[in-house]
């Protein structure tokens, strides 16, 4: 490569936007320019993926753990591929559940030097969490916000001015104190703070995690002629259930819609193919949203959540949403 690739982690809490916000960097970065996105999530199936694939950038997945605790491989590898496209610019998603700090460690390091100019940290922040102990005390959330060199507070139009309030007042408590540089509705980050200078200070990674350490497994493919499987997660606190379905099934919208925003859980994820199209269905406890996609090759939810749900029970009301598929 003749100059290194400006890379950016995009870091934030379990269901903050990170995705969102990354869509909407690639429909605003310049025309001329060809970025790639590496992305990591906590479940199996990965859903994250299929969610940027209609974006025209260059996307790999790592999907069923945390980045940041396996060594340094599977990072190490989806870096590897993802530089020899030559790409302009390099986003990197960590998963919600993870600590950024060994991804900034790897990405600085010696393997590195030449190939990769590390530029600002973003970090998404949702302003209803900051009173929740459960975020507020959480290891990972507050390590998020302190090596963020641009901290962006989303979903503002989803919050009042009590939440901003506190928010702002928990940020100026931290050691050393952070600062909202903007306030953002839909992940609308700007493509020039991505410029912005690095400034956050370093932060230990002290936490250890439970993950397979070795190469990443390859994609999840269907068997010929068979129509799904479900894969389970376990690990940072959390659980995950995920399916991944032929092309040949085809969901009903409304009973799929129904499910997604009836469901008891922290997150669900889902691209789907329905009788009216392919659609993003996302849901944040229980708050759901949906955007219209380009038909992909299956089908794929995922559902995360600090205990196990019903997952069998679940499953059959996913199945009892097919409209139709061959026999079985």
């Amino acid at each position: 490569m003749s100059s290194p690739v400006p890379a950016h982690v995009i870091t934030g809490f379990l269901g903050v936007g990170k995705t969102t916000a990354i869509l909407h960097l690639l429909r605003h970065k310049p025309a001329a320019e060809r970025w790639a996105v590496l992305v990591n999530e906590f479940g199996e199936i990965g859903i994250d993926g299929a969610m940027l694939a209609s974006s025209g950038a260059v996307i790999k997945e790592i999907p069923g753990g945390c980045l940041c605790c396996v060594n340094g491989l599977p990072l190490q590898v989806g870096l590897n591929q993802l530089l020899k496209t030559r790409p302009d610019r390099l986003l990197i998603e960590p998963t919600g559940l993870g600590h950024p700090r060994n991804i900034l460690d790897t990405l600085v390091g010696a393997d590195y030097r030449g190939l990769i100019d590390v530029r600002a940290t973003v970090c998404l922040v949702d302003a209803r969490k900051a009173a929740q102990p459960r975020y507020r005390e959480h290891e990972t959330f507050r390590a998020q916000l302190q090596v963020a060199d641009v901290l962006i507070a989303n979903k503002s139009d989803l919050c009042d001015a009590r939440q901003r309030l506190e928010l702002e007042r928990f940020l100026a408590d931290l050691q050393p104190s952070r600062r909202i540089d903007a306030w953002v509705e839909q992940g609308a980050v700007e493509p020039r703070w991505l410029d912005a200078p690095r400034v956050a200070a370093p932060v230990m990674h002290s936490h250890a995690h439970a993950h397979a350490h070795g190469e990443p497994a390859p994609p999840l493919q269907l068997a010929p002629g068979q129509l799904w499987l479900r894969r389970d997660n376990q690990g940072l606190e959390h659980v995950s259930c995920g399916w991944l379905f032929a092309a040949d099934v085809v969901f009903d919208f409304a009973k799929l819609f129904l499910l997604c925003s009836g469901l008891a859980a922290d997150r669900v994820k889902a691209v789907i193919n329905t009788e009216r199209g392919a659609f993003i269905f996302n849901a944040e406890n229980g708050v759901l949203s949906v955007l219209e996609t380009q038909a992909g090759d299956d089908s794929r939810i995922e559902i995360i959540h600090p205990a196990p749900l019903d997952w069998s029970a679940i499953e059959q009301q996913l199945r009892a949403a097919w409209i139709d598929a061959p026999p079985h």
